[in-house]
């Protein structure tokens, strides 16, 4: 795959289309407190993992409307006393995996909040256990970018970011997490989640947000070429008369439009021949992204990314973050 997307230095300068909704704010608040008004505390169980570095448990939390949301909490075995936290979201289709699917954060000292996405759970090895109990209008043969879409109040996605806003509020009751320092991630939808999610907190210790989903739909939808954005243009392909509506939707979970309001440092990354998350639609997010932030970029990657690289760019800037 070349590099298809805008030059480098047009990148640098590029800023989405999309614009806020006038009631974007009312319209979380009033979803978040909705759901924080029905939550209950997280359950958590301890689980044998089969591995000796790593202690796992499985923790049911309150997501949207009070719905159970499943996750894994990891943290180094035989480590006493409070820990930053890493909650980490999905990629598309992925869940939240088997308890021992374990990332480099809880050998690197950290605890980890691997959060499963509801209705998910079946794309590359890394199985869900969340149902989403939501009806929804058409969509595209199932897909999870178009259920709902032509209202903000039913969109699949309004339910996935709220599970994701309360995932950082179970894990600062989790023990042995310090709630002061909760870092959020993912890679592709989870970096676009991760983005959502810290545009909705003014509490968090940090963001990495690689190769974000999720970001400035109005230019993804028409230069993606593979992957889920994709989905919006063939549903777009039947459903001529729905343009407008459908942007109007994702207008309230497009993270080049909600990171305005983000505050926490954040470590992106792009991959500049991706065409599943166009460089440019990574580069909106980033451009708008209102905290303090870091880019690493990679030239001759599609989707992949940075893979190891980035999460040794990760683990350097985690260390610089938590332990200065």
């Amino acid at each position: 795959m070349p590099q298809y997307d805008l030059p480098l230095a047009e990148l640098q300068r590029y800023r989405s289309s999309a614009t806020p909704p006038a009631d974007l704010d009312a319209f979380w608040t009033r979803t978040l407190d909705a759901a924080r008004e029905v939550a209950s505390p997280p359950k958590v169980q301890p689980v044998d993992s089969g591995l000796s570095v790593v202690e796992v448990s499985d923790v049911t939390l309150s997501g949207f409307d009070g719905e159970p949301v499943k996750a894994w909490y990891r943290r180094p075995a035989g480590v006493t006393g409070d820990l930053p936290v890493v909650v980490r979201y999905q990629g598309y289709t992925g869940g939240r995996g088997l308890p021992h699917q374990v990332g480099p954060y809880p050998l690197a000292g950290y605890a980890v909040l691997e959060v499963d996405s509801r209705g998910q759970g079946t794309g590359y090895g890394w199985v869900g256990d969340t149902p989403d109990p939501h009806g929804h209008g058409p969509s595209y043969l199932g897909g999870f970018m178009t259920r709902g879409l032509l209202d903000p109040e039913e969109y699949y996605y309004r339910r996935l970011i709220t599970d994701a806003v309360l995932a950082v509020d179970a894990a600062q009751q989790l023990p042995g997490v310090d709630p002061s320092q909760v870092v959020v991630a993912g890679i592709s939808q989870g970096g676009g989640i991760a983005l959502a999610v810290s545009a909705l907190r003014d509490d968090l210790a940090g963001v990495m947000a690689d190769v974000p989903f999720l970001s400035d739909f109005p230019r993804a939808v028409v230069t993606a070429t593979a992957g889920p954005y994709p989905e919006i243009a063939a549903y777009l392909a039947s459903h001529r008369d729905h343009v407008d509506r459908v942007f109007a939707t994702l207008a309230y979970v497009d993270a080049a439009v909600l990171v305005t309001r983000s505050t926490a440092p954040a470590l992106f990354s792009v991959a500049l021949m991706d065409n599943v998350c166009p460089p440019s639609t990574v580069y909106a997010a980033y451009n708008a992204y209102a905290g303090d932030k870091q880019l690493r970029s990679y030239p001759f990657n599609d989707h992949e990314g940075g893979q190891f690289h980035q999460e040794a760019e990760q683990l350097a800037w985690l260390r610089q973050l938590l332990h200065p």
